[in-house]
């Protein structure tokens, strides 16, 4: 199909930097646009000049942040299987790959809205949610969780299948629809003048804008139905060995990572809990701030794990190594000068989302210290990616543990006992040079095994 040479010219003669251009900015553009969805329920919450609002939206974010999980373990587990069988040619394992990851994450998100739909008490609590808190919060759990945690899912799931095989642009274009939709929405449902909803109206923009993505991904592969190697035929959906263990291979660490994400978040946010809500609509300003670098870090090593994938499967390995040496000086000079600007002009930034002296003053030291560690966390993303794209699970797993286990939430409790509440936005950077350093020397030996 002509479909078919253009992706194979683009995985195996297109130069290094076009085929990097071709896969990874999309993805990227994408990422940023989810980062700009996610600002603007910050903004646009923030324009009520309540913080308890916005605290609502930062106490929720642990429980968004564990779809990721799903999205990984189903996700990337099936994209790195399916672009790897097509390295082989193995066309039959690409569609029984996406098969199984679409209805399983499919499954998964059912059990979840259920799981914290019955579960809600006790779920407030564990999120660090207070009197004040508790009813914004819950009302924008509602519409992200209790009813939209399988679009969610879906959406972003659904865009790893369609990546995999080289589409990068339309898997960029679903995602965008949804995230400019719910940018539009945002101030209609949240501001007084339009619907009124606060909080709960941020949520229930998401839901629906999820939804209008996962149409645009479900008419795509419909229009495309026999040009397009992902397959959502349930007759295709098969639980055999060598499908589900080398989608779990990947997903389930993966995964895990995240799950160990959503822990360290919750106990930050437990810790800034202490000190108010101006305190926690500061970090939750903070991190989303920060989420524009990282993000554009995290797409493009997702953009090029097809490229990798594909390249490892094939055997030409100089491509492979070349993909990941590009990435890497490209990656870091654009972050290195984002974390400047951050760095200097912090209350700039924070500015833009609300005025109150205090969350100013709160969110200025914070990002502060958070950007620092961006440089390091983009080398860390870069070499996880590689080892998602390889099938090195295992590899991936104990990096999410060093990060999170012994680095990243010993350093909060240390930090913040040292330096209260400050301390805090310290924990990231220090956990990040070490995992930085260790990613060079794991790259290093893989590069020198596979050559040798």
């Amino acid at each position: 199909m002509q479909a078919d040479d253009r992706k194979i010219q683009l995985f195996e003669r297109a130069p290094i930097p076009l085929a990097v251009a071709k896969l990874a900015v999309p993805t990227i553009l994408s990422s940023l646009v989810m980062v700009l969805y996610n600002l603007a329920d910050t903004y646009f919450v923030g324009m009520l000049a309540d913080p308890v609002e916005n605290a609502a939206v930062t106490l929720a974010a642990p429980v968004l942040l564990a779809f990721n999980a799903v999205n990984n373990l189903f996700g990337v587990g099936s994209s790195s299987m399916m672009s790897r069988a097509l390295g082989r040619r193995d066309y039959d394992t690409v569609s029984a790959s996406s098969a199984l990851g679409f209805y399983c994450a499919l499954a998964a998100g059912l059990a979840f809205s259920l799981a914290c739909t019955v579960g809600q008490g006790p779920l407030l609590e564990l999120l660090g949610v207070d009197g004040a808190t508790r009813q914004a919060t819950a009302q924008y759990l509602y519409w992200t969780v209790n009813w939209g945690a399988a679009p969610a899912i879906l959406n972003v799931v659904l865009a790893y299948l369609v990546r995999a095989e080289g589409s990068a642009l339309h898997a960029s274009v679903g995602t965008m629809s949804g995230c400019l939709l719910n940018i539009v929405l945002d101030p209609i449902f949240i501001m007084p003048w339009g619907l009124g909803m606060r909080a709960g109206g941020a949520g229930c923009a998401t839901f629906l804008s999820n939804c209008v993505a996962c149409l645009y991904f479900f008419l795509l592969l419909w229009r495309r139905r026999g040009r397009t190697y992902v397959c959502l035929d349930p007759r295709r959906l098969r639980l055999g060995r060598k499908v589900a263990a080398g989608m779990c291979g990947v997903g389930v660490p993966a995964s895990i990572q995240n799950l160990l994400n959503v822990t360290g978040m919750t106990l930050l946010n437990n810790f800034t809990a202490a000190y108010g809500a101006d305190a926690v609509a500061a970090m939750g300003i903070t991190q989303k701030i920060n989420m524009v670098p990282m993000y554009i870090a995290l797409g493009l090593s997702q953009g090029i794990m097809p490229l990798v994938s594909y390249n490892y499967a094939s055997g030409n390995l100089p491509r492979m190594k070349g993909t990941v040496q590009f990435s890497r000086r490209a990656a870091l000079g654009l972050i290195l000068s984002v974390s400047a600007l951050y760095f200097l002009f912090p209350r700039a930034f924070v500015g833009l989302f609300m005025e109150n002296p205090a969350v100013l003053d709160y969110g200025a030291r914070f990002l502060r210290g958070f950007c620092l560690g961006l440089p390091f966390l983009c080398v860390d993303f870069l070499a996880v990616g590689v080892f998602q794209a390889v099938g090195m699970g295992r590899e991936a797993l104990a990096f999410a543990l060093l990060r999170k286990i012994l680095l990243e939430i010993p350093a909060l409790c240390i930090l913040n006992r040292l330096f209260p509440l400050y301390g805090l936005a310290y924990a990231q950077p220090a956990a990040e040079v070490v995992l930085a350093a260790a990613a060079v020397v794991v790259l290093r030996r893989l590069f020198r095994r596979l050559e040798g």
